[in-house]
């Protein structure tokens, strides 16, 4: 009568066990198992044998899954590989390593780990959602959504794979397929303020403004200490000549955080709008005391700045050091 199964094979207790059982079960385990590979004559031996290497397997996966959630990938893959060399048919264990892989930076390499996993098990959506991840980290943004698709198609219940498709698809400028996708993971989860932020961004790509707001106010709403959606928000207010409310809003950001270059410059721009040159003039130096590369680049061919060509505080701060 069976007690549990190793690998997928009934053990036995070994005083009903007669040789015709012995020979059967010793035929199986080697032929799902090709590491037995030198003579073992007994079963009570074989099983033995059987039972060292699975609670060697066992141990290998939990290292390296513990590994990676302390963020040490390097020891994950480590552990991961040790138990491929025993069982390289481990679906799972590809699929963990390509993860470790991807957060290790070596997205090549961990598309080849979803890869060997998906080949053993075709329908695992989770390494469908991780290859995608590797495919758009390297910019291969078309491949990346054919792949979340099919993620989706497994599993529709995964929200990340929904929201990652929606920014997959944002990245190619196909805003309306991606606040689609973003509605639907905030459908499967409302209270992903991530989502919330990336539809907003893409609503106002689309010069929907107000609907923009609305998805931003829900982002605020979720996580309030949000720096960069009130930040966007601004920049949207800004659009829509809400001034005033504009640099309240970068104001609410630099609360959050204060080494914010965005909402320093978005403070300048508005100030510039409002003809207010002294203190557009202050707010551009800020952001450039903290990212002076990029936002001397910006200000010398940001329109906003038409009217300060001829400033020679605008002039000094623009040119090349």
């Amino acid at each position: 009568m069976p007690i549990y199964s190793i690998y997928g094979v009934t053990q036995f207790r070994l005083d009903f066990v007669g040789e015709f059982y012995e020979l059967l079960l010793l035929r199986q385990i080697r032929a799902l198992h090709p590491i037995f590979s030198r003579p073992i004559h007994h079963i009570s031996s074989l099983l033995r044998f059987v039972m060292s290497q699975d609670q060697d397997l066992h141990a290998w996966f939990s290292q390296g899954s513990a590994l990676y959630e302390l963020k040490r990938y390097e020891g994950a893959i480590a552990r991961f590989d040790r138990l491929l060399e025993v069982n390289p048919e481990n679906h799972d264990a590809w699929m963990h390593r390509g993860y470790a892989l991807y957060e290790s930076g070596a997205h090549e390499e961990a598309i080849t780990s979803f890869d060997k996993a998906l080949k053993i098990k075709p329908k695992l959506a989770l390494a469908w959602h991780g290859r995608s991840i590797a495919l758009a980290r390297l910019g291969r943004y078309e491949e990346a959504i054919d792949g979340f698709g099919v993620a989706i198609q497994f599993n529709p219940a995964d929200q990340k794979a929904w929201y990652n498709r929606g920014n997959a698809l944002a990245c190619l400028y196909r805003y309306k397929e991606a606040i689609e996708n973003f509605d639907k993971a905030v459908s499967l989860k409302p209270d992903d303020y991530h989502a919330w932020y990336n539809r907003g961004t893409s609503l106002a790509a689309l010069k929907q403004y107000e609907e923009a707001i609305a998805s931003l106010d829900k982002t605020i709403s979720i996580k309030s200490s949000c720096y960069y959606a009130w930040n966007y928000r601004g920049l949207v207010l800004s659009k829509m000549n809400r001034l005033e409310e504009a640099i309240a809003n970068f104001d609410r950001s630099l609360k959050h955080r204060a080494d914010n270059p965005n909402a320093w410059y978005g403070k300048a721009c508005a100030y510039t709008l409002q003809g207010d040159v002294e203190m557009a003039i202050k707010n551009l130096h800020r952001a450039l005391v903290l990212s002076p590369n990029l936002y001397r680049v910006m200000a010398r061919s940001d329109h906003t700045f038409e009217p300060l060509r001829e400033n020679k505080e605008f002039q000094a701060l623009t040119q090349d050091r």
